[in-house]
């Protein structure tokens, strides 16, 4: 058969489409995409930074219309020029009663980590070991419920009498104060483990051993870690009021020397102080917490 004719052969020939051509239009929606947004990550850092700084700017305001009139309480102005006199050598020593605000934090958090690690080192097997076994729990949950609402200050004067000294004497007040959120949020943890779970590691006859370390521990991690992060927001409260019926060299008896000196400015200091090392611990724990669970704690 003949090839067909063009009807009309003053006409431009039309372009056939080859395979290898690529279509234009896709060249521009690629060109087309938008470029990554700077903005939206300095929105986010702007939503988080911003109202704490403006809750700070309305304390600082409200402070300072307080004591603008005078009167017994120091202005923000007169604290800050009072802090950067402290901060410019906190760890000096004048001798053993007379020391920088640096080394009595260390002291005190020394204190908190010592009581703190020996509450932990009691309470977290024995919560285990309450959740693990109703005989135990029968027989220490009414020691625990008696004795968990006894104020950490009354404990004190028994450190005194045993240990005849201060210094381990606020430190059992640290151990006993926050030994009862380890077992109760240990024993809560390891009660919420699924039935099911046991089940099988009795069929498959595991040792106690293996059920602590393949089901137990990575089931009641989530409510060890929040029981740890009330321990220790408690066991800093407390120190702060044990050194100050102590004495000695902790941020608690400091406040009190400050006292005695009447100087407010440096006890208006030592509350912001206590309160960033709390949040700065309290975030520490957080972030732990964070990274070995995958829950929103």
């Amino acid at each position: 058969m003949p090839p067909a004719l063009n009807p009309n052969p003053t006409a431009e020939p039309v372009p056939v489409a080859r395979p290898t051509d690529r279509p234009t239009h896709l060249a521009v929606v690629r060109d087309a995409r938008p470029a990554k947004d700077w903005r939206i990550p300095m929105n986010n850092i702007a939503r988080k930074v911003l109202p704490p700084l403006l809750g700070l700017l309305v304390l600082v305001a409200i402070w300072h219309l307080a004591t603008m009139r005078g009167g017994s309480i120091p202005g923000p102005l007169q604290t800050w020029n009072e802090a950067v006199r402290l901060f410019a050598d906190p760890f000096y020593q004048n001798g053993p009663n007379d020391q920088g605000i640096g080394w009595n934090i260390l002291s005190s958090l020394k204190r908190v980590g010592i009581g703190f690690g020996l509450a932990a080192a009691v309470g977290i097997p024995l919560g285990f070991i309450i959740g693990r076994f109703q005989f135990t729990a029968g027989m220490l949950n009414p020691l625990i419920s008696l004795l968990r609402p006894v104020s950490p200050l009354a404990w004190l004067p028994i450190g005194l009498l045993v240990f005849k000294k201060a210094d381990p004497a606020a430190t059992w007040t640290i151990f006993i104060c926050s030994i009862w959120p380890m077992i109760l949020n240990t024993a809560e943890g390891v009660r919420r483990v699924p039935q099911d779970y046991l089940n099988v590691a009795r069929v498959l006859r595991l040792s106690e051993a293996k059920v602590f370390s393949k089901i137990l521990f990575p089931a009641v991690l989530p409510y060890l870690l929040t029981g740890v992060r009330l321990s220790i927001g408690t066991a800093w409260l407390v120190i702060v009021a044990a050194e100050m019926l102590t004495g000695g060299v902790g941020i608690g008896f400091w406040v009190w020397d400050e006292w005695n000196n009447l100087k407010v400015e440096s006890i208006i200091i030592a509350i912001f102080v206590i309160g960033i090392v709390g949040l700065m611990l309290e975030q520490t724990l957080l972030l732990i917490a964070r990274r070995f669970t995958h829950e929103n704690v």
